[in-house]
C-alpha cells in the first residue's frame, strides 16, 4: 500500500488525522459522550467487586452480608440503565454533528467545482444519482468510526483496570489473555487488503445502482417514448444482482471476521478458565470462590474489549475506503483535510433555541464600463476540443452576438467566460480590473446567464423567478420576458407549481421564465445561450425590442452577450464574433461580415 494513491491524500496519515479532526469539532459533545461511555463501562465494573463479596459472604469471608451485596447490585443495575438512556441523547447528537459536518464539507467541495464540469472520479464520470452513495454510505461509515473512538477508549480503559485486578488475583493465568489478542492482530494484518478491496467493490456497486435509479427517474419520458421499459428494467436487475453478489461477499467477510474474533476470545477464555480450575484442583492456586467469580467476571471486560478491538480495526480499514472515495470525488486541488475542516453548522442543541443563520451579504454592484477577455483557452480532457485564444470586448449597453456552426465552441466560450469551465489560459477584465475567480464574480448583480436548457425547481413559478431575490422588479421582468399573458393564463398565476425541471411549462415558457429570472435581478451583463431555440421569431423579436427599450423606461442599462444565428438579432448586433472549431475566424458588424462570401454559411 502506498502513501499517496490519489494526489493530495495520504491514506496512512490522512485517515487518523481526519478522525481526530472530526472528534475535535465538537469536543464538548465528545467529552460528554466519552464520560457516559466510561460510566456505562464503569458501573458494571463495580458489580464485579459486589459479586465477589456476595460469593465470599456465602463462605463467611466477605466484608458485606449477602443482603447488602444484593441491594448494592440492584442499585448499580438501575444506575447503569439510567446512564445508558441518558447517553443515547448525547451519542445521537454527536453522531449527527459528525455526519452533518462531513456532508456539509463534501457538498461545499463539490459546489466549488466548475459548474459545467461533470462530476468525475479519475477518468470516470459520476452521475448525481451515483454521488448519493458518497453522502449516504460513506458518511455513515465515517460516523460509525468516529463514534467508535469514544466507545473503544472507554472499553479499553476498563479492560486495563480489569487486567490489573486479574494480575493482583493471579498473574500467571492473567498473562494468557495476550494469546487471543496476538491472534486477532495477526488475522487483521493478513486480511486487511481484502477488507478494503471488498468494501471498495460494494461501494462502487451501490454507486451504480443509485446512479441508474436517478437516471431512470430523470428519463421516464424518454424511456416510455422509446418503448425501452423492459430493457431498462433488465439492466437495472443486472446491476442490482451484481451489487447483491459483492455486498454478500463484503458482509460475509465482515461476519467471518466478527465471528472469528468472538470465537478466538471465547476459546481464550475457556483456556484461561481451564488452567485456573486445574490450578485450584491441584492446590497450586489459592483462589477463593469469590476471587474465582471475580476472575470470571472481569475476564469478560477484557475479552469483550479484544472482540471490539478486532472489529474496530476492520472498521477503520473500511473507513479508509470512504475517505479515499471522497478524496477522489472532490477537486484535485482541495486540501486533504477539506472534508473534515471545521465549519459552522448552525445546529440546534438539545433544549436550546434554534441558532440564527448569518445574513448573506450580497455582492456589491460594480457598474460595467468595459468587459474584456484575452486569449481564453479551454479544451475538454477526453476530446481535446474547446476554444483556443479567443478574445472579445464588450462596451456598456452594447449587443455582442456569437455565431457559428454546431460544435464551433459557442457555449464553451460562454461557460469559460463565466467560470463554469476552468480557464486553462487567458485573462478576464471588468473595467480593467482582473477577475481571478470568474465563477464567484459573474453572478447577480454583475451578470445573469440563461443556458440552452434552463433548469427550474418543482416549486411555484414565483419562487423559481425570485429564488430569494427581492420582488421589486418582478412585474417589469415578467413584461420584458413577454411572459405576462402566459402567467395570466395559468390557473394559479405566479403560485402555479411548475413541476420537476419545469415539466408543466412548454419549451418557450421555460425559456421565458428563465429570462424573467434574469431580468428581475437587473444585472449589468445579460448572457443568453441561444434564446431562440424554443421561441418563435415573433416572440423573440418582441422580447428583444422590449429589452433594447428598457433603458428608456428605467435606470437599468444592461450589456448583452448572446449566442444566436438569427438574422434579425445579427443585424441589431454592435459586434459579431464568428467561431469555427474553437477559434474566432471573423469579427465585426453585420454589414462588414455579410460582404464576405465565405461567412454566409454561418447564417
Amino acid at each position: 500500500m502506498t502513501d499517496a494513491k490519489i494526489p493530495g491524500w495520504r491514506y496512512r496519515s490522512g485517515t487518523p488525522r481526519s478522525l481526530w479532526q472530526l472528534i475535535l469539532y465538537a469536543p464538548k459533545l465528545y467529552s460528554i459522550d466519552s464520560l457516559f461511555w466510561v460510566a456505562i463501562e464503569g458501573i458494571p465494573a463495580i458489580d464485579g467487586l459486589l459479586i465477589g463479596a456476595f460469593f465470599d459472604a456465602l463462605t463467611g469471608e466477605s466484608w458485606l452480608s449477602t443482603g447488602q451485596a444484593i441491594a448494592l447490585l440492584l442499585i448499580a443495575t438501575i444506575a447503569h440503565i439510567a446512564v445508558i438512556l441518558a447517553g443515547r441523547f448525547t451519542k445521537t447528537q454527536h453522531r449527527f454533528t459528525v455526519s452533518a459536518l462531513v456532508r456539509r464539507n463534501l457538498l461545499d467541495r463539490l459546489l466549488h467545482r466548475p459548474g459545467a464540469a461533470p462530476l468525475a472520479v479519475g477518468n470516470r464520470t459520476v452521475s448525481t444519482g451515483e454521488a448519493i452513495s458518497y453522502f449516504r454510505e460513506d458518511v455513515d461509515q465515517i460516523e460509525d468510526a468516529v463514534a467508535g473512538v469514544s466507545e473503544i477508549a472507554g472499553s479499553g480503559l476498563f479492560a486495563l483496570g480489569s487486567f490489573v485486578i486479574l494480575l493482583a488475583i493471579d498473574p500467571q493465568i492473567t498473562l494468557l489473555v495476550f494469546v487471543p489478542l496476538a491472534v486477532i492482530v495477526l488475522l487483521v494484518q493478513q486480511v486487511q487488503t481484502r477488507i478494503k478491496r471488498y468494501r471498495r467493490a460494494s461501494r462502487h456497486a451501490t454507486e451504480q445502482v443509485t446512479g441508474m435509479a436517478g437516471e431512470m427517474f430523470n428519463s421516464v419520458q424518454a424511456i416510455k417514448v422509446a418503448g425501452a421499459e423492459d430493457h431498462v428494467l433488465a439492466h437495472f436487475r443486472q446491476i442490482n444482482d451484481q451489487r447483491r453478489r459483492v455486498m454478500i461477499r463484503d458482509r460475509l467477510l465482515t461476519a467471518l471476521l466478527d465471528s472469528s474474533f468472538q470465537n478466538l476470545v471465547s476459546f481464550g477464555t475457556s483456556l484461561i478458565l481451564l488452567v485456573a480450575a486445574q490450578a485450584m484442583r491441584s492446590g497450586r492456586s489459592t483462589l477463593t470462590v469469590g476471587e474465582l467469580a471475580m476472575f470470571i467476571y472481569y475476564l469478560g471486560f477484557i475479552t469483550s474489549f479484544l472482540t471490539f478491538l478486532g472489529e474496530s480495526i476492520a472498521l477503520y480499514k473500511q473507513t479508509e475506503v470512504s475517505f479515499e472515495r471522497m478524496a477522489a470525488l472532490v477537486p484535485a486541488d482541495s486540501d486533504a483535510l477539506a472534508i473534515v475542516a471545521h465549519q459552522p453548522l448552525y445546529l440546534q442543541p438539545l433544549g436550546d433555541q434554534p441558532p440564527r443563520l448569518p445574513d448573506r451579504t450580497p455582492q456589491d454592484r460594480i457598474p460595467l464600463s468595459e468587459l474584456r477577455a484575452e486569449n481564453l483557452t479551454y479544451r475538454y480532457p477526453k476530446t481535446g476540443q474547446g476554444i483556443t485564444n479567443v478574445s472579445l470586448q464588450l462596451d456598456r449597453g452594447s449587443l455582442t452576438v456569437i455565431t457559428g456552426r454546431v460544435g464551433a465552441g459557442k457555449t464553451t466560450l460562454l461557460r469559460v467566460l463565466l467560470g463554469l469551465l476552468p480557464l486553462e489560459s487567458g485573462a478576464i477584465y471588468w473595467n480593467d480590473r482582473p477577475i481571478a475567480n470568474p465563477a464567484e464574480f459573474f453572478v447577480p448583480p454583475q451578470s445573469a446567464y440563461t443556458p440552452q436548457t434552463p433548469q427550474l425547481f418543482s416549486d411555484s413559478l414565483l419562487q423559481n423567478l425570485l429564488l430569494g431575490w427581492p420582488d421589486d422588479a418582478l412585474t417589469e421582468a415578467i413584461d420584458l420576458a413577454v411572459f405576462e399573458a402566459d402567467v395570466a393564463a395559468m390557473p394559479k398565476g405566479l403560485q402555479t407549481i411548475v413541476g420537476a425541471k419545469g415539466m408543466r411549462l412548454s419549451g418557450g415558457q421555460l425559456q421565458r421564465a428563465a429570462a424573467a429570472r434574469m431580468f428581475v435581478r437587473q444585472p449589468e451583463l445579460l448572457v443568453f445561450d441561444d434564446l431562440s431555440s424554443a421561441l418563435d421569431i415573433q416572440t423573440e423579436l418582441k422580447l428583444w425590442a422590449r429589452l433594447f427599450d428598457v433603458a428608456k423606461r428605467s435606470h437599468w442599462q444592461p450589456t448583452y452577450l448572446v449566442v444566436s444565428h438569427r438574422r434579425p438579432i445579427l443585424k441589431r448586433a454592435d459586434r459579431i464574433l464568428v467561431l469555427d472549431r474553437g477559434q474566432v475566424i471573423a469579427a465585426g458588424s453585420y454589414v462588414q461580415l455579410i460582404t464576405q462570401p465565405e461567412l454566409r454559411q454561418f447564417w
